[in-house]
């Protein structure tokens, strides 16, 4: 009956969920400036009921009780920022706001926990506990929204006995869910460097101290990080995507500045492996007569989905959607600030399919032409609310 019930408001509450999804589409903000989209998930928490509070400026917590007595304590979380990209879809909702644009599927999350939260206010007669519903400014931009709310207390008084995230997942078609236990995303760390040489005429190499072949020399023997330092099993990425060489065809420039990205699983590995860029890079351009200063900026730890939690959470999403509609997932070297409270709480982040190769939506995240099948908002409405609930009554069951 219960099931029923959340199908059933998933599927009224569907047009406005895409009505909301569609208005945060049309209208993204950068990260820690989402001002506007701040107040308006305050403005639909007010037709809700629910009363709310700011937190890290442009966070936004909520909490909804259930009518029942006792109960646990649960959270959930929807990350509000968008990208610096200028969309180039072609459809009535596209970005007004020039090169903003929800390109993550963050408005998808946004408007899911707003219906995932009228679902939960609707039923409030039918169960018990506390959910804390945690709209995140902040995900795309260290140090990250949440590591911050964090800081602030998001997670005390009450504190959640767990917290539930989804993301957007084009690969997946929508109306399927995916799930891994474990260790799932990335540690992510960006990587400034800076070679200082002496430039001069291209003609005469012999007398200046070329920033540009001591950098892709420094380039080529930083790969030993992962090749030959690296544990085989321990999945590494060390990439650089920035190099800037300020000469033209017959200048050879003073300065290079690269950057790049460091990821891992390890925790552990991952400090030696900041020493270890940090000691090649430098050796190797001081032996080639130049300076070199680097800044490695820690990023997101890596994400682990509580196992108990993650596998009562994907049994769950079988009850609700079918055994065919739910995939186990590999693991995936992109990073998630959703991995803060990971490390502090009980998580369990899941993705959500919202791609349909009949419909041409396929383009994947962080491109200019990424879009969802809307059919996906109905699923991930009510499995939310599907979720926290049957969650709530497990944890009530075991503390009782």
């Amino acid at each position: 009956m219960l099931k029923q019930k959340i199908q059933d408001l998933a599927r009224q509450l569907h047009a406005d969920t895409i009505a909301n999804r569609r208005h945060l589409h049309t209208n993204p903000e950068l990260s820690f400036v989402e001002h506007n989209t701040a107040s308006f998930i305050e403005q639909k928490l007010t037709e809700i009921g629910l009363p709310f509070k700011r937190m890290a400026t442009t966070g936004v917590i909520a909490e909804i009780k259930g009518k029942k007595p006792g109960g646990a304590i649960m959270a959930l979380r929807a990350d509000i920022d968008a990208l610096p990209i200028q969309e180039r879809n072609e459809v009535p909702y596209r970005s007004q706001n020039p090169g903003v644009m929800h390109a993550c599927g963050h408005d998808v999350h946004t408007s899911s926990l707003l219906g995932s939260a009228r679902i939960l206010k609707a039923l409030e007669e039918e169960w018990a506990g506390t959910v804390k519903l945690i709209f995140q400014p902040g995900e795309e931009l260290l140090p990250g929204g949440a590591s911050i709310l964090i800081k602030e207390g998001v997670l005390e008084n009450p504190r959640p006995a767990s917290i539930l995230g989804q993301h957007t997942m084009p690969e997946l078609a929508a109306g399927k869910i995916g799930f891994r236990a474990g260790k799932y995303m990335a540690s992510v760390d960006e990587i400034y460097i800076t070679v200082e040489g002496k430039g001069g005429h291209a003609a005469m190499p012999n007398i200046v101290i070329d920033p540009i072949m001591i950098a892709c020399q420094m380039l080529t023997a930083l790969q030993q990080v992962v090749s030959r330092h690296a544990n085989p099993l321990t999945p590494s990425v060390l990439s650089f995507g920035r190099f800037i060489g300020a000469g033209i065809h017959n200048v050879i420039p003073d300065v290079v500045t690269i950057e790049g990205t460091f990821r891992t699983l390890d925790e552990q590995w991952r400090k030696e492996a900041h020493r270890r860029i940090e000691q090649i890079a430098k050796s190797q351009v001081e032996g080639m007569g130049g300076k070199c200063h680097i800044e490695i900026r820690k990023g997101y730890p890596v994400l682990i989905n509580e196992e108990k939690l993650t596998a009562l959470t994907r049994q769950h999403t079988v009850e609700y959607l079918g055994a065919a509609n739910v995939v186990d997932l590999d693991i995936w070297m992109a990073a998630e600030d959703f991995a803060s409270y990971s490390q502090v709480a009980d998580a369990c982040f899941y993705r959500l399919g919202t791609g349909n190769v009949d419909k041409g939506i396929t383009s994947g995240l962080h491109t200019a032409t990424f879009d969802v099948d809307e059919h996906a908002l109905e699923v991930s409405t009510g499995l939310m609310a599907w979720l926290t609930l049957k969650n709530l009554e497990h944890l009530q069951h075991v503390h009782s």
